[in-house]
């Protein structure tokens, strides 16, 4: 299994807009894709940065899945979420392997 985790760090004036819409909006579109079996939104306590930093996090069955959903889905969804938010944000991914 994979998790592909997207850490996004805003303006804190818009957290509670911004938490509304990710859940509302952002998580339902990965989730239509249907390639990913679960995911979790996590608030980041001890960021170095300035503003509110969290990492949505949703976990594949396999990279092949992933590769599907960025080549698929990503730029179009992340492209919602620019827009929505130009200049309030700034956002990075990153791939990893359950290690057993």
């Amino acid at each position: 299994m994979v998790l592909y985790n997207l850490t996004i760090i805003i303006e804190e004036a818009i957290n509670e807009e911004w938490q509304s819409w990710i859940k509302s909006v952002f998580i339902p579109k990965i989730s239509e894709t249907n390639l990913f079996i679960s995911h979790r939104l996590l608030k980041v306590l001890n960021s170095p940065n300035e503003g509110i930093t969290y990492c949505l996090q949703f976990v594949a069955e396999n990279v092949g899945k992933y590769d599907t959903f960025a080549a698929e889905h990503a730029p179009a969804i992340m492209d919602i979420h620019t827009q929505k938010f130009r200049n309030q944000c700034v956002s990075f991914s990153s791939l990893m392997e359950y290690m057993e």
